[in-house]
């Protein structure tokens, strides 16, 4: 129960060799996270952008209405 079986260490060394073995695939499987974390984030700032303003309108002129009176006179 204390040691490793062989089959143990024959999956342990697989591990190992996909991990570390080759041209870096542990960086290049990081580098490929990271790539799909920041497209991530600009399509959640894509999405977040304002609304464009509304088109102006032509100046209205300004009336001068009577103002209203206070509901409650005392």
């Amino acid at each position: 129960m204390g040691s490793f079986s062989p089959i143990h260490w024959l999956i342990l060394a697989v591990l190992v060799l996909l991990l570390f073995g080759g041209r870096g695939k542990l960086s290049g499987l990081m580098g490929d996270a990271a790539k799909g974390i920041r497209a991530f984030r600009d399509g959640l700032k894509a999405e977040e952008a304002p609304p464009p303003p509304p088109p102006a309108q032509a100046a209205q002129p300004i009336t001068h209405a009577e103002p209203e009176k206070d509901p409650i006179a005392r």
